[in-house]
């Protein structure tokens, strides 16, 4: 059994709608970050499927490069997460509003 391009699509749209879901529902921020890795993981499978079955594709350098934007996202997305909670004890996005300037 072979994998056509259309499998890797829907598994991806359903990585998309699952991220989609956890950013829009979510108040906690950990969750929220892990929804938007979701999303970019959604959108690197898409970028290596491409590349699998389209010529003269470079999608896989493209999820390479896109796979290392997201480990400093998710280092940055950390450290401001470990920030806010020595702040207020609490990681809900609600409570981060009182942040405006």
């Amino acid at each position: 059994m072979t994998n056509t391009m259309s499998d890797f699509i829907i598994v991806s749209i359903a990585l998309l709608a699952i991220g989609i879901y956890g950013v829009s529902v979510k108040r906690n921020a950990i969750r929220m970050l892990f929804a938007i890795e979701m999303i970019v993981n959604a959108a690197n499978l898409n970028l290596v499927a491409f590349a699998r079955f389209l010529p003269n594709s470079q999608g896989q350098t493209f999820a390479l490069f896109s796979i290392a934007i997201a480990a400093a996202e998710v280092g940055v997305g950390l450290a401001l997460i470990i920030v806010a909670y020595r702040m207020y004890k609490n990681v809900d996005i609600a409570e981060f509003r009182s942040l405006k300037g």
